[in-house]
């Protein structure tokens, strides 16, 4: 299958602590199981990334437990990485135990949905991409994505293309709107961000998407902790 196909070719060169098989890993020193670990999750990554981009891949989450290991696959269009019957999630199932030894039933893949792609870094900057691959002015496809994205309601966006805009000189385009954190802690809890490459005819472009997060207290559709810098002034107690 298309699947078997992507995942195989995926790298030729490989070392001792990657080929380990899964099970075995709980022998392995805490510095090799932190390298494979490592190396697991970025390779899986790639893998649904590809195979993945045209359902709105969002990214992934692994959990660990005795029995299994459970890899939960987030998307904007779910069904679609579900498949007929749930045929395309058993088929990566397959894949993936197969190229990580996994034993018969350690693996389990499920896909949930993305409930507000808007504040999705993974899904606007594909979304990007498949723009800028079927034609679109750059200025248009950035103008649309801000939109898009302001209102889902972030604080702010950034995006950033690079490379051969146009003509044979390469330059670097920046669009932003809304409130932007760059430096210090805030960015590492309130910036979703992404980058991705799209390979035009002319050359490579870099694309950089940077989605600037609100406070939410339920925590669905931001950090539930507030910024450093938020004062908040108590009245004081009548006596």
């Amino acid at each position: 299958s298309k699947a078997t196909v992507s995942v195989l070719n995926c790298s030729v060169e490989r070392n001792t602590t990657r080929d380990t098989p899964m099970a075995l890993r709980a022998n392995l020193s805490k510095k090799r199981k932190f390298v494979a670990d490592g190396v697991f999750n970025c390779e899986l990554n790639e893998f649904l990334r590809r195979e993945l981009a045209e359902d709105g891949f969002s990214g992934l989450e692994v959990r660990v437990t005795p029995q299994r290991t459970e890899i939960i696959i987030k998307a904007t269009r779910s069904n679609d990485v579900l498949g007929k019957q749930g045929r395309r999630i058993r088929e990566l199932t397959s894949v993936v135990q197969k190229r990580f030894g996994f034993p018969e039933g350690g693996v389990e893949l499920f896909a949930e949905r993305v409930a507000n792609r808007g504040l999705s870094a993974i899904a606007q900057a594909e979304s990007l991409r498949y723009k800028l691959v079927q034609g679109l002015p750059v200025r248009r496809a950035c103008y649309g994505v801000i939109k898009f994205v302001m209102e889902s309601n972030a604080k702010g966006v950034e995006l950033i293309v690079a490379g051969k805009i146009r003509g044979q000189r390469a330059k670097a385009m920046k669009f932003k709107d809304g409130y932007m954190k760059c430096s210090g802690d805030v960015p590492w809890d309130f910036v979703s961000s992404c980058t991705r490459h799209v390979y035009m005819r002319q050359g490579v472009l870099g694309l950089k998407v940077k989605i600037m997060l609100e406070h939410d207290p339920s925590g669905q559709r931001g950090p539930t902790k507030q910024q450093p810098d938020i004062v908040t002034i108590v009245e004081p107690k009548d006596n």
